[in-house]
């Protein structure tokens, strides 16, 4: 047990960071409680009550980039416990693996939308400034942009399989702000959505609560070193880097599906 609690202590600090860094922790934390033993649905929730413990930590070390931003901030994060809420109670009717060929594509195209936005961003903001500029046109792009939010924010709920880098792939879109401060309203966002998803799962579902303490512990420690390295860190580069990480994770996700 002890050399479990050390093993998750570590995985939990790795998915800290690929937390808030990047939106990827399931790439560590899942397969961890899968190797602890855990059977894939008890540890999909426990992962989810884990997860808790990032967002504190990452929301803590990010309050510098958020200020300033929390009105904005407030609305994004109800759309998604929204849509987090529909996509909880949906995993407890339909097991997320009747979802698991598409994800590979979500993932793929989330993958291929952020690193667009770091390449185009001077256009689409542009283009997003002429947009609220006429207001039908401003309409049909905030209904658009605050729709996805909701969708994204089902689909963390539901699968939750790099939902993180989904929702800084549609924040680098839609706004015009700093990767710093997309990546802090990103991790934010995921707090909320695990949270919500967490209270469902408490009343419909059994989460391992010894595995979350090490798992969380390393998770928070993680989730608070990671804006850290954001904010010190060459953010074109960085973007490329999750970019790939996603095509990477999108691959082995089809894999997995597939063959």
């Amino acid at each position: 047990m002890v050399l479990t609690f050390i093993f998750l202590i570590i995985a939990g600090f790795a998915a800290g960071l690929l937390a808030s860094v990047a939106g990827l922790a399931s790439l560590v934390s899942y397969p961890a409680l899968l190797a602890v033993g855990l059977p894939p649905v008890i540890a999909n929730v426990t992962n989810t009550t884990a997860l808790i413990f990032s967002g504190i930590g990452a929301t803590a070390s990010s309050l510098k980039e958020l200020r300033g931003h929390w009105k904005k901030l407030t609305l994004y994060v109800i759309l998604s416990l929204i849509g987090s809420i529909g996509g909880s109670v949906l995993l407890l009717i339909a097991p997320a693996s009747s979802f698991e060929k598409v994800v590979p594509f979500f993932i793929l195209f989330a993958g291929i939308l952020l690193f667009m936005s770091g390449r185009k961003k001077d256009v689409s903001t542009a283009k997003l400034k002429q947009a609220h500029q006429t207001p039908t046109k401003h309409f049909w792009v905030s209904l658009i942009s605050l729709t996805g939010i909701v969708l994204v924010g089902a689909y963390t709920g539901y699968f939750g399989a790099a939902g993180g880098v989904i929702f800084l792939a549609i924040l680098s879109i839609i706004t015009d702000d700093r990767f710093t401060v997309v990546n802090a309203m990103k991790n934010v966002i995921a707090f909320g959505g695990n949270l919500i998803a967490t209270v469902i799962f408490i009343f419909k579902s059994r989460i391992d609560w010894l595995l979350v303490i090490p798992l969380g512990f390393g998770l928070l420690i993680g989730g608070y070193t990671g804006p850290i390295i954001v904010r010190h860190s060459n953010i074109h580069l960085l973007r490329i880097l999750i970019s790939l990480a996603a095509f990477g994770l999108a691959g082995y996700l089809f894999v997995t599906a597939y063959f």
